[in-house]
């Protein structure tokens, strides 16, 4: 649970930063160039690829089901951090905007208990 609000907080914190990284990379033309969007792509990837070990580690789910899991925690971060940046950063604070999300990704991962627990 402490890892999924980690997680999340982290990638509230990159949308959030002053020096508009995210929206640099993210939401400008930028993207439209092969090299800056295989980058991304690639940085998305390895970024799925550690939460994956993770949840393999702790489930004991095979790789591929761990990996699909993992790229939809990394989705879930990805698109409501860019939401709540777009149209509710004045409306909802950082920190719970963070934690609404968190609790979303936890009850949802949560469900696949720790191999360690059965």
């Amino acid at each position: 649970k402490q890892r999924v609000a980690a997680t999340i907080g982290a990638y509230f914190d990159y949308v959030e930063h002053e020096s508009g990284a995210f929206r640099l990379v993210f939401e400008s033309d930028l993207n439209n160039e092969a090299a800056v969007r295989e980058r991304t792509h690639r940085v998305t990837q390895e970024c799925a690829e550690a939460i994956r070990d993770v949840i393999a580690t702790d489930t004991g789910l095979s790789d591929d089901e761990a990996m699909l899991l993992a790229v939809g925690l990394t989705g879930v971060a990805h698109v409501t951090a860019r939401y709540w940046l777009s149209t509710e950063g004045g409306r909802i604070p950082r920190d719970a905007a963070a934690r609404i999300v968190s609790q979303l990704a936890w009850r949802g991962i949560g469900n696949f208990p720790r191999k360690d627990s059965v």
